[in-house]
């Protein structure tokens, strides 16, 4: 898909007439009126891109202290080069924050260090592993953080007074996010109603809050996992190499592929095994999962993800699978 459908019947009074309508001459004269405008088609990327920039400079226009949740994936990694074209030729105007749970695939780390260097941008990180040591949180006997990130991601928030946070989430990931505002306001805990959400007429979005209460911002509402991906190839970003076909020593869990590492050991009675895979989506290591995969390229994995008909988190996110409303419980809580 390339440009936003558009009625493109013939500019006339009369069905399936062709040319000017009656009374009307070809250059718009005769009628005492001007010339019907021919249809305007719009590239469905662009269209995406410019909603979305228009949303960031409303952002930056409106709040003090905004800050864009950075981890190195492909939904950060877009976002920044939004970021980087919403703003040129100046710097990006606010600073980027991850939330390190200690439990990061190595060449997501690695990414996020090359990327905040190249772009000369101030990366704050909040660390659950400091955050452990503190007894700010304790860690889960399942040994997953995903879940404690939350109070950590708070603790920035306050410290730093970040007042709006650019978020990459997308309405296709997950029923909880697909009901989610652009802007998500939380309160002073930080947390979320789903029943309380302000109403978004066409582009009117509304940005008032009290100290201490915040926006969430999702720019990327209206994209798809298929349209991110476009993206990446029509821009040339590069990604950490795990989102590529590659071979990994992984095990069966949960009816998905887990890498087997120092986070996620194999258990007893599984048999790890050196599969062909790919991550569609990167969180903490343990607890997001592999896809058995060949697309080592970009336009590989477009034509994967066009054929596919289950959402990355559904496909890959153990912890997403706690229960029926696990993302939601999170949400409200004061998750990303």
């Amino acid at each position: 898909m390339t440009a936003v459908d558009i009625d493109e019947r013939p500019l006339t009074g009369e069905p399936g007439r062709q040319g000017p309508p009656q009374g009307r001459t070809a250059t718009g004269q005769g009628a005492g009126r001007p010339a019907t405008a021919p249809p305007c088609r719009v590239p469905h990327l662009a269209a995406l891109e410019a909603e979305a920039i228009f949303i960031m400079r409303e952002v930056v226009a409106e709040f003090e202290r905004p800050v864009l949740l950075f981890s190195g994936g492909k939904d950060s990694i877009v976002l920044l080069r939004l970021a980087q074209k919403a703003f040129a030729p100046a710097a990006i105007p606010f600073r980027v924050l991850h939330i390190d749970t200690g439990h990061n695939f190595d060449e997501v780390l690695a990414y996020r260090d090359r990327r905040v260097d190249e772009l000369n941008l101030h990366l704050v990180v909040g660390s659950v592993p400091e955050a452990i040591a503190s007894g700010l949180v304790r860690e889960p006997a399942d040994g997953t953080r995903n879940r404690i990130q939350t109070p950590v991601l708070l603790d920035a928030v306050e410290k730093h007074r970040f007042d709006a946070l650019f978020g990459g989430a997308r309405r296709d990931e997950e029923k909880a996010r697909a009901k989610e505002r652009v802007y998500s306001f939380r309160d002073e805990f930080g947390q979320w109603d789903p029943r309380n959400q302000r109403p978004e007429l066409w582009a009117l979005f509304n940005a008032r809050h009290a100290p201490g209460e915040s926006i969430r911002v999702f720019p990327l509402s209206n994209w798809t996992e298929l349209d991110v991906w476009q993206y990446v190839a029509r821009e040339g970003l590069e990604l950490p190499s795990i989102y590529y076909a590659h071979d990994r020593e992984v095990v069966r869990r949960d009816g998905m592929w887990y890498a087997v590492n120092e986070f996620l050991p194999a258990r007893a009675g599984e048999q790890p095994v050196l599969k062909r895979v790919r991550y569609r989506t990167v969180g903490d290591a343990s607890c997001t999962a592999a896809v058995e995969s060949d697309a080592d390229t970009v336009e590989k994995i477009i034509e994967e993800v066009a054929a596919s008909r289950i959402t990355e988190r559904g496909a890959t996110r153990g912890d997403d699978r706690v229960s029926e409303a696990a993302m939601e419980d999170r949400k409200k809580e004061g998750y990303f």
